[in-house]
């Protein structure tokens, strides 16, 4: 059980920076689109290392338990939420938090949560 724990905290981790990412590479302006291969490349080795912890949770087809699953999707939003402000706070623009659960749910029904 110890161990299952691991398993989620770090698929929790790795899909936060995941959608932190999608977010941050919606923001991006016309003038800094250098940039956003960057938050794209950091989106795409995020999610395939939350895939390999999902796969390790539980068998690939089969989603995981209701409970499970709300408390996976409410630490995502909460860890993209607090790290979207830190970021505001420093002076990014252009981010939209109204996007945080609609991308959320997207990774999570991309990965059978």
């Amino acid at each position: 059980m110890q161990n299952r724990n691991k398993l989620i905290n770090s698929l929790i981790g790795n899909l936060s920076n995941a959608v932190l990412h999608a977010i941050l590479e919606k923001a991006i302006s016309e003038e800094e689109k250098e940039i956003a291969t960057h938050y794209n490349k950091e989106l795409k080795t995020s999610f395939d290392v939350a895939r390999r912890y999902r796969d390790k949770i539980n068998p690939k087809f089969s989603p995981l338990l209701e409970k499970d699953a709300e408390e996976i999707k409410s630490q995502i939003m909460k860890n993209v939420k607090n790290e979207l402000l830190l970021r505001i706070s420093k002076g990014y623009k252009n981010i939209n938090l109204n996007l945080i659960e609609k991308e959320v749910d997207s990774v999570l029904r991309l990965l059978k949560v």
